[in-house]
């Protein structure tokens, strides 16, 4: 469900009766008018070149993409609008982070106003691949610049505009100091707060093209390919991942890394089976589940009343699935549907990142204690962010918990 930042009210969703319609009511109201899209009208790229003082830079982020959204020819700054096309599409967009930005955050120009990369995350130029060959090769170039010759996935959520998924896998690169190269799978979601229906459909439409795109990046001179997904866009993954079960290459060649599930919009009984399908795994696969999580709330009394993975209570039933679940409920977010604190909150940002470093290459019983060891890491930034509370770490092996910024 939506994934920007939006005001929200409204109690939980598993009460009954007049309560649970008055709860529904008031979030769904919030979510429209507050419309949870990006500022603006997704335009990537500025009317005309803004400059930029190299002192203003805190770095510069190649991100390639891979997308099944139809190039956007009425409105070129959006470069990729809503629309699903037949064919994956392939670029690369060069974007800057400024020197004032703050963990956790993207910090956007407002409404129609140009980007200053002195003040915001700005998109220098975008570069389009004709064919996957070119993109691969492209590819092939910049995982051998890193020394751990890493690739990371991104598949952003419901509610998304092309924008809105480049800015995210920046600010998470950026963010958890991710050493390798950074992929943006981007689906076609309409990125209105109407469109849920239509963005089910155009994640179900993907779930091909995503798993081609991880075939393709398991035949590249990568060692490993991490995947984190966001909401809707677990589905996405979820699907590829069970696809490449089937077809007896679920690890990609023996490629595949990490897996960071952040607030799965899926139902529990779906998950179950496709884990069932895909098998226990053998590398770092990890769900991050939030029980305040207002979005999912609203996706659950839209689907029947049938819990999301994101928002399940029963930590111990996914995990007997293979699975470290992360319960972040305790920790605060930058968004008031609860429902990005894997990448909005500093100390869940500077977790994720120490996170991959430490589980890269490692199998999931030696990866078992996933945060343990970073629990000393955060105590000043948890005092800067806020006040402090317990992640709950549910692993196949056992429980535990860290102190976590509130």
């Amino acid at each position: 469900m939506p994934s920007g930042a939006c005001a929200a009210s409204g109690t939980g969703f598993r009460s009954n009766g007049t309560v649970r319609f008055k709860a529904l009511f008031a979030i769904a109201f919030a979510v429209l008018i507050a419309g949870c899209a990006s500022p603006g009208r997704h335009e990537l790229l500025n009317v005309s070149s803004f400059p930029a003082n190299p002192a203003d830079i805190s770095a510069e982020h190649d991100i390639f993409v891979a997308t099944t959204r139809r190039q956007s020819t009425e409105q070129p700054r959006i470069v990729y609008g809503g629309d699903r096309s037949p064919n994956i599409a392939y670029a690369s967009v060069d974007i800057t982070v400024p020197k004032v930005h703050e963990t956790g955050k993207i910090e956007r120009a407002k409404g129609r106003a140009q980007a200053d990369p002195a003040k915001h995350f700005s998109a220098r130029r975008v570069s389009f691949f004709k064919e996957q060959q070119q993109f691969a090769q492209a590819i092939n170039a910049d995982v051998v610049r890193h020394e751990g010759q890493r690739l990371l996935v991104f598949v952003h959520g419901f509610n998304n505009g092309f924008d809105d998924g480049v800015y995210r896998i920046t600010q998470i690169v950026h963010d958890t100091r991710y050493a390798g190269t950074p992929v943006l799978f981007s689906w076609a979601s309409a990125a209105k707060t109407t469109g849920y229906l239509y963005d089910k459909e155009s994640a179900n439409a993907a779930r091909d093209d995503l798993e081609a795109m991880l075939r393709m990046l398991a035949r590249s001179k990568a060692k490993s390919i991490d995947i984190i997904a966001h909401s809707m866009g677990t589905w996405v993954t979820m699907e590829a991942l069970r696809q490449l079960a089937i077809t007896g290459d679920r690890d990609l060649g023996g490629k595949l890394g990490n897996v960071i599930l952040a607030s799965p919009d899926i139902d529990v009984d779906v998950f179950k089976k496709q884990m069932q399908r895909y098998g226990r795994p053998d590398k770092p696969f990890i769900i991050l589940l939030s029980d305040d999580d207002r979005a999912l709330q609203l996706s659950t009394f839209i689907s029947g009343d049938k819990p999301r993975v994101g928002d399940y209570t029963d930590a111990a039933d996914l995990a007997s699935l293979g699975v470290t679940v992360a319960d972040l409920t305790q920790a605060g977010s930058g968004d008031r549907l609860n429902h990005a604190k894997f990448a909005d909150n500093p100390f869940l940002v500077e977790l994720l990142g120490e996170g991959l470093r430490m589980n890269a290459g490692l199998s999931a019983a030696e990866s078992g204690d996933f945060g343990s060891p970073m629990s000393t890491i955060g105590k000043d930034i948890g005092q800067a962010v806020g006040s402090v509370a317990d992640i709950v770490i549910t692993t196949p092996f056992k429980v535990l918990s860290i102190a976590a910024g509130g």
